[in-house]
């Protein structure tokens, strides 16, 4: 019985530490996860105070990549993929990459990888400078709501829609 007991408990261990993965990550028209921008990248960047425009995405490489989650990410260097590597549901953004606030409202819509804030160690992506706006209202509230509608949406199939005044373009080739 204690043999049963223990090997319960260290099941229980091991599933408690294995990473989830996520459902389907959003892809535009480039191809790549985060239309092709550096997900790592997000760390290095000074964040801007809420309610004022965070500084620009660093795009990635077309010819330095990784595959995670079903996905092609780019980066903008070998140090940045490798990182990402050795964690990346630490670099990925929250939600498969579809945009937060849309999540606290019970959907699925495209992140933006240009409106985009660091909060808890998790980066979150929104649509639109517009919707930036409610979701800066109230991070917390919103955090938590989509955190209570993501487990009900996450298998749905990714938004397949294009992300409103924003123009994806390839990483870059070197």
């Amino acid at each position: 019985m204690k043999r049963l007991v223990l090997a319960l408990a260290a099941a229980v261990m091991t599933a408690l530490a294995a990473p989830v993965l996520a459902g389907p990550q959003y892809l535009d028209g480039t191809g790549f996860a985060v239309s092709g921008y550096d997900v790592v990248a997000y760390r290095g960047l000074a964040q801007a105070p809420v309610g004022q425009a965070q500084p620009e995405a660093v795009k990635g490489r077309a010819d330095i990549t990784a595959e995670w989650n079903g996905s092609t990410w780019a980066f903008a260097s070998a140090d940045n993929r490798d990182k990402f590597l050795a964690n990346p549901a630490y670099y990925a953004p929250q939600y498969d990459g579809h945009c937060a606030y849309g999540v606290s409202k019970g959907g699925k819509v495209p992140g933006n990888p240009n409106l985009w804030r660091i909060v808890d160690d998790k980066l979150y992506l929104n649509i639109t400078k517009n919707v930036v706006g409610f979701w800066e209202e109230d991070i917390p509230g919103n955090i938590n709501k989509a955190q209570g509608n993501w487990p009900g949406i996450e298998t749905k199939a990714a938004s397949t829609s294009v992300i409103p005044d924003f123009t994806s373009a390839a990483p870059v080739k070197n």
